[in-house]
């Protein structure tokens, strides 16, 4: 039985997605937080239209137009429907549960290319048509991948050893936002801009405030040097009058400047009465002191890179 993704339908799309045993837990709360779904598979469906990019675990997604028992079945419907693209190329995306050998995939793309109306460019195509097999389901349509750029944000000239990677500034962004890319988001304890870079190049507004004047200007600088606007202010947070839909705070944990617990706590308190919502990144368990300054834990992953660890919470 074929399925025809038109007007009357939501639009489907397939996602596959990759991520490290120990970026799982963060793969999972960003999937969650961008796709309001569980993530049980290194794929998954949905009907929503995320651009692969913006996340650094998706690889591939597929906008389908096609689903069916047998590949017959879309080959005969690509046909009826007179499917027409020029300049297009078909490719096979493997998933996790896509049982398909190596010839059965070549054929499939063979089958396939061969009933499209117009002409095939393997070089350099206009679109990318993709095709695969999910357990007992074949899947067709267009095809988009991670283009991986973002890699780019790790040339920047200043950073540290214990700064947030770029993977994981990326995904704790898209944890903070959602799909509200308008919504204001404020990093008050910004650093060199790891996580401001992440949230500009989303388009998201975004403010960053660096307590330390060199860090700040170092900040200025990896913006600069990006092509990004500048949007870090040398300021102590405690003087933010503004207020902000989500503030995200990699809490200071004291390892180039002594911070106290008693100081952490205060960049808490500051945090609650200039964001509705926090993204606390901390090296430590921070729970009693989250809650008992007013904060309720919604959500919560772990994050390890070697032997360091790092708590993200979603707090309200």
């Amino acid at each position: 039985m074929i399925e025809n993704l038109n007007k009357h339908k939501l639009k489907e799309y397939f996602y596959v997605i990759n991520y490290p045993h120990y970026e799982k837990e963060l793969c999972e709360m960003e999937i969650k937080y961008i796709f309001n779904s569980v993530l049980n598979k290194k794929y998954f469906f949905s009907n929503k239209e995320i651009n692969p990019s913006r996340s650094a675990f998706i690889k591939h997604s597929i906008s389908i137009i096609y689903s069916a028992n047998s590949l017959k079945e879309i080959t005969d419907k690509i046909l009826e429907d007179k499917l027409s693209y020029d300049n297009f190329k078909v490719c096979y995306v493997k998933s996790e549960d896509g049982d398909v050998e190596y010839n059965e995939r070549l054929n499939s793309l063979k089958e396939i290319g061969f009933v499209i109306n117009g002409f095939p460019d393997i070089h350099n195509p206009s679109v990318i048509l993709g095709v695969t097999k999910v357990k007992d389901r074949w899947i067709f349509g267009e095809y988009n991948k991670n283009d991986f750029k973002w890699h780019n944000h790790d040339n920047k000239p200043y950073s540290y050893s214990n700064s947030l990677g770029v993977k994981t500034s990326k995904a704790v962004v898209n944890i903070a936002v959602g799909n509200d890319l308008k919504c204001s988001v404020v990093d008050p304890c910004c650093g060199v801009g790891t996580v401001v870079i992440e949230a500009l190049d989303l388009g998201i507004n975004i403010k960053g405030y660096e307590i330390n004047e060199s860090i700040a200007y170092n900040a200025k600088k990896n913006l600069e040097f990006l092509g990004f606007k500048d949007v870090v202010k040398h300021k102590d947070m405690h003087t933010i009058e503004e207020f902000f839909d989500v503030a995200i705070v990699d809490l200071p944990y004291g390892l180039f400047t002594p911070t106290t617990i008693i100081e952490q706590r205060e960049i808490l308190k500051t945090a609650r009465k200039i964001s509705k919502k926090m993204i606390l990144i901390t090296s430590e368990d921070m729970e009693k002191h989250i809650t008992s300054l007013g904060f309720k834990i919604i959500d919560k992953c772990i994050v390890y890179k070697n032997n360091f660890k790092r708590r993200i919470t979603v707090c309200i």
